[in-house]
């Protein structure tokens, strides 16, 4: 009788030894694999395994990832700075990287008191068009002298005769939102005394609209922190407005202007001095983010644009009660003096 063979199972790719990722060579790792991953997956993948958050942790793959993803930071200042960090580019893409999480507005006394302040904030700013960078640049801005302090704060990129020609075609008048759906923004600001930062944009525009006059373009990037309750600065915007242009050869798009505003929720300006309580709030808080990074940030934006019409209806109701009752007060008034002449 011919006995039947029986072949022992073929290992699967968990029983095979060779098929952890162990069995590969630190170096091809370090080298050919972990090189190819952006910020967020090179975190992910440390998380995975003891040896490769021991691989995942070296300061040249940090230091790469920050240069790559945001041009802006390999002026050499920023270079020197971000290797002096905590843990160096990790940490400068920790800060940078994820939208800030919703701030608590329980700490904005405690900020308030704080006199330790920033002397000095570095922007680094890059612009991209698709996966096309079309902008990017580096400003230092004190932040000590009167002028400072109590001026409406404000931040530009470019002189007011400057202009950044670009590759990109303008948009024409109906494909205006295009141009918002392709635009996306770093605005990275930094404290170098503190060894701190965090980004100020919502990454994707918010809002675009073109003047009815010039033709330009105006897109906007926002984050919203909280501020002091029952005031006008219970939420303030950071706004970024990038304005584009058309050039006179060709019809390409122009950057003209980008520039840095703190608002309230009644539309004022804030001054220096109650813009740096802010922003230090900002740069003291904790990092990271809820749902998808595109899309948190418009809707946060949102959010701010529903209570800023919240607090408009109500303002103008208390006004319309006042003005009700001023009125009446005044009727009243006119016919107890005519009351009073005819029964003298």
């Amino acid at each position: 009788m011919a006995h039947s063979a029986h072949k022992p199972p073929s290992p699967t790719v968990d029983e095979d030894p060779s098929a952890s990722i162990s069995a590969v060579h630190p170096d091809i790792i370090q080298a050919h694999i972990l090189t190819r991953l952006d910020g967020p997956t090179l975190a992910s993948a440390a998380c995975t395994s003891s040896q490769l958050h021991s691989l995942a942790s070296d300061h040249r793959l940090w230091s790469n990832i920050c240069h790559s993803t945001w041009p802006s930071t390999t002026t050499p200042r920023l270079r020197h700075l971000i290797s002096s960090f905590p843990d160096g580019a990790f940490s400068f893409f920790s800060d940078s990287f994820p939208l800030l999480a919703n701030l608590d507005s329980s700490s904005a006394a405690a900020a308030a008191d704080h006199h330790d302040r920033p002397s000095e904030l570095i922007s680094a700013v890059d612009i991209y068009h698709g996966e096309k960078l079309i902008f990017s640049k580096v400003v230092e801005t004190e932040t000590v002298s009167g002028w400072f302090m109590f001026s409406p704060f404000r931040v530009d990129l470019l002189d007011p005769k400057d202009v950044v020609p670009t590759t990109v075609k303008y948009p024409e008048a109906d494909t205006c939102r295009d141009l918002g759906e392709e635009l996306w923004l770093s605005w990275i600001l930094i404290d170098p005394a503190g060894r701190r930062a965090m980004n100020l944009s919502s990454h994707t525009v918010v809002s675009v609209q073109r003047h009815w006059l010039s033709g330009e373009v105006h897109a906007r990037f926002a984050s919203i922190f909280p501020g002091e309750k029952g005031s006008a600065s219970e939420y303030v915007q950071l706004g970024i407005v990038v304005t584009c242009g058309i050039g006179s050869e060709g019809g390409e798009l122009q950057v003209r202007e980008v520039s840095l505003q703190v608002e309230d929720m009644d539309g004022m300006h804030l001054n220096g001095k109650e813009s740096l309580v802010i922003l230090q709030r900002g740069l003291e808080g904790r990092k990271g983010r809820k749902g998808r990074r595109k899309e948190e940030g418009r809707r946060r934006y949102e959010k701010y644009l529903e209570r800023k019409r919240e607090r408009k209806e109500k303002k103008m109701r208390t006004e319309g009660t006042l003005d009700t009752l001023c009125v009446t007060f005044g009727v009243l008034g006119f016919l107890l003096f005519w009351l009073f002449i005819l029964c003298r």
